[in-house]
């Protein structure tokens, strides 16, 4: 089987998995926070190199105040136990997104990760938080505004492809080759819109604190049944 060198994940529908089970939406974060940790394990022994998810977006802040406010505890809660986790599994783990716009306290908790697994060289796990595609495009042109008015932009001033790259949440990590998103829904929901020009999609009904090792092989073998050939800039295309 070809296996990706990267998976993006939508991680959908923990609230509607909590409210089939008769239980709070809040229960579904917490069973689907539980999960990301077996995908990770399982991703690696499957020989994925990268894994990036989608945990919280700048559009998820407008969802009901208390339910904010328990993502927000359940993150503190999960950065600590990530810490142990990659160190097990020697996991490297960066953030994306706008980490200015959380509490200084899960700022600090991220800085903290990022040192600690800096060295690991086992998968390369990216968390996306505050994250929204377009909200890091503009963040990026801004920075390369920055460097053109101090003098410091590379080249002959002109904006590249590779510069916007470059300047990325994502920078130094390769595109990804495949994306799932979970619980029915068949949309980006403006997650990672610049890396995934050409990547492939798979869309699955079962939630995701429901999402299997059974259902990542079913999404790995879909990827790996597809007819992929090079383009002229060497991206990957049908």
């Amino acid at each position: 089987m070809n296996v990706p060198q990267h998976v993006a994940i939508i991680l959908d529908g923990n609230g509607r998995w909590a409210k089939s089970k008769g239980m709070p939406r809040t229960f579904g974060h917490t069973q689907g926070a539980k999960n990301v940790e077996n995908i990770c394990r399982i991703a690696w022994n499957k020989g994925i190199k990268y894994l990036t998810v989608y945990a919280f977006s700048t559009e998820n802040w407008s969802r009901p105040g208390d339910e904010v406010n328990a993502i927000m505890d359940l993150l503190r809660s999960y950065l600590k136990t990530c810490k142990n986790t990659a160190e097990k599994n020697h996991m490297r783990v960066r953030i994306i997104g706008d980490k200015t716009g959380l509490a200084e306290d899960i700022q600090k908790s991220i800085r903290e990760l990022e040192e600690f697994s800096r060295d690991f060289d086992g998968l390369n796990f990216q968390i996306a938080l505050n994250y929204g595609s377009r909200d890091e495009i503009v963040r990026a042109v801004n920075l390369i505004l920055k460097e053109k008015e101090k003098g410091i932009l590379p080249g002959d001033g002109i904006v590249t492809e590779e510069m916007i790259s470059s300047h990325l949440d994502t920078a130094g990590i390769p595109d990804p080759d495949l994306l799932i998103r979970t619980s029915g829904e068949m949309r980006l929901s403006n997650y990672l819109l610049w890396q995934c020009a050409y990547t492939e999609f798979y869309f699955t009904d079962v939630h995701w604190p429901a999402f299997t090792e059974e259902e990542l092989v079913k999404a790995l073998e879909h990827y790996s049944s597809r007819q992929r050939r090079f383009g002229k800039t060497g991206e990957q295309v049908e």
